[in-house]
């Protein structure tokens, strides 16, 4: 006891490591399995437990030769649902689908939806399995720095109210939208380009495509946004509604309803919803749309999430996520090697990144426009950019020069056909400004649950 009576507070344990992976969904385990197979020592910490829910339950065919790489595409598999394309309703009832079969560049003709708690608990147990030190129930609360701004601790506690201080040689922050350095660094920002607000749950007895398109994802747009549905198994769908800020501001506390009431307005939702139960609960998530002003410093890297997220129009969040981790933990590996070049490599990481990245933007931002209204209902594969695009909904954009420069090309299309429409295109970009003002003043970003 302290004189005054107080119980003094218990010292932090100390842990040393080469490399500290905050954060145990797909990017950190990812970049953990990596670094302990390279031989370095790793701790991964991960606050939660699992299984534990998550939304993003949609891969990309390119997530397989990454799941591969890793050792774990056969467990994958086993708790999927076959994902053969993308589905976009057009009017009449019927559909355009993006097979990706008929991707620019071959490569894996399908991908899956999962049950994130499932996924993520693979990768987590892998990780694990590879040599890294994983430990659950875990937070981080923050990083020290040295006197030349180099990461080089963190201060850490358990369940139970136990203090840790880590020392590490380098840091990888796969925090997620906690986005640990970005809060404490203050470089996390909105997104001034994208405004939009997430309402999802899980449903049994949502009706499923025919054929070979049953474990295809729906993509269905509405007045103020769009929607998903993603089969899952075991008669469970993955339903959510995408939409304004200011849409999203009418619900006034009535979730579940407010999330029926959009789906109604849909034709192709609401017959699929008919007779369908709710079976988790309703979960809401604000302005999500965020980066981080820098990647990388002295001893650190973002991955995944924690340094950026996008819409999930064409579910890329796990494969970005996924793929900035294997592309950084190489990058981390060879700069631990040599680290003169520590800070070129992490430049080249984050510069082919973002370059990958930005095509996903580009493409979100312009989802709802008139002019991407019509060039998704009448494809046309002139010079082969529909297969570029579909390319780019498989995720081969990083190393793939033939499918950017017929991006490119869609550009141009999309450019022809805004002026063509020019009254609708601007009255478009008008609303989307004007939704990107009410999601900076207003008081949308924090997650929600219901």
């Amino acid at each position: 006891m302290a004189d005054d009576g107080s119980t003094p507070q218990q010292a932090a344990a100390e842990l040393a490591t080469d490399v500290l992976v905050v954060g145990g969904g797909p990017a950190g385990a990812t970049a953990a399995a990596l670094l302990a197979r390279r031989g370095w020592r790793v701790l991964l910490l991960e606050k939660d437990h699992h299984p534990r829910f998550h939304i993003g339950e949609s891969l990309l065919p390119m997530n397989l030769p990454i799941l591969e790489r890793l050792g774990v595409l056969a467990q994958v598999r086993a708790i999927g649902v076959l994902k053969r394309g993308a589905d976009f309703p057009v009017e009449g009832g019927a559909y355009h689908v993006f097979r990706f079969a008929r991707a620019l560049q071959g490569g894996p003709d399908h991908a899956f939806q999962v049950k994130r708690e499932e996924f993520d608990q693979v990768l987590f147990e892998h990780a694990r399995a590879c040599g890294a030190d994983a430990r659950e129930g875990v937070a981080v609360e923050r990083i020290e720095f040295d006197a030349s701004g180099r990461a080089r601790a963190a201060l850490a506690r358990d369940r139970a109210g136990r203090a840790l201080r880590i020392g590490f040689r380098f840091l990888l922050d796969a925090s997620g939208r906690d986005t640990l350095l970005g809060t404490q660094l203050k470089l996390k920002r909105r997104n001034r380009r994208h405004a939009s607000a997430a309402i999802f749950s899980h449903y049994a007895g949502v009706r499923r495509r025919e054929g070979e398109d049953a474990g295809n994802i729906t993509v269905c747009r509405h007045a103020h946004g769009w929607a998903w549905l993603i089969p899952l198994r075991g008669d469970l769908t993955s339903v959510g509604v995408v939409c304004s800020p200011e849409h999203l501001k009418q619900r006034r506390g009535e979730t579940e309803a407010f999330l029926l009431r959009t789906l109604e307005g849909i034709g192709e939702a609401r017959e699929r919803m008919r007779g369908a139960q709710r079976v988790a609960p309703v979960h809401v998530t604000g302005n999500y749309a965020y980066d981080c002003a820098r990647m990388h410093g002295p001893g650190w890297l973002m991955v995944g999430d924690a340094y950026a997220f996008v819409d999930p129009i064409f579910s890329s969040g796990v494969f970005l996520a996924m793929h900035s981790a294997e592309s950084g933990a190489m990058a981390v590996d060879a700069a631990l090697r040599e680290p003169a070049r520590e800070a070129a490599l992490l430049a080249a990481h984050a510069r082919a990144f973002e370059r990958g990245l930005d095509e996903f933007k580009w493409l979100i931002y312009r989802f709802t426009a008139p002019p991407m209204k019509h060039l998704f209902a009448h494809p046309r594969n002139l010079l082969q950019v529909e297969q570029a695009l579909i390319s780019l909904l498989a995720g081969d954009v990083f190393e793939a020069r033939p499918v950017r420069w017929r991006l490119r090309v869609f550009r141009l299309i999309y450019a022809l056909t805004a002026l063509r429409m020019a009254p609708h295109t601007l009255r478009d970009w008008w609303h989307r400004r004007r939704q990107a003002r009410i999601a900076l003043v207003g008081d949308t970003l924090q997650p929600d649950s219901r």
